[in-house]
């Protein structure tokens, strides 16, 4: 009896682009309308916020898994998707330096100025 084994592999287009270095993008396919295809973005985005809360609440110190974390579940749910960016550049920095910059311990680096440092610096989402 022969055994058949599916076909896993992925499309010769997503091989193309993962060999040039760009970033395959979704393209609806005949069986799937264009309006499904814009329903990945809101997904994308979920994906994104999920792996920020992870690594917002596992940075290495409860302290500062306290303060990320907490920063995270208070404002996540109004930011925008530069506001996501700039959240996911901060954590990856070290969470000693982003403790020092909310506490105003040590100067935050140009790049972060503005609001949500400001937000964070307020310290008003930290509940123990």
């Amino acid at each position: 009896m022969t055994t058949h084994t599916p076909d896993l592999s992925p499309p010769a287009s997503a091989l193309q682009a993962a060999a040039s270095g760009a970033t395959p993008v979704a393209t609806p396919t005949a069986s799937e309308p264009p309006e499904q295809a814009d329903a990945d973005l809101p997904t994308h985005l979920a994906t994104r916020l999920a792996r920020a809360r992870f690594r917002a609440w596992h940075r290495g110190t409860r302290e500062a898994d306290y303060m990320i974390g907490g920063f995270f579940d208070r404002h996540h749910a109004a930011w925008s998707e530069a506001e996501l960016a700039w959240f996911e550049a901060l954590l990856d920095e070290d969470e000693v330096d982003v403790m020092a910059w909310a506490l105003g311990a040590a100067p935050a680096p140009q790049k972060y100025a503005g609001a949500q440092l400001k937000a964070l610096q307020r310290l008003d989402y930290v509940t123990i």
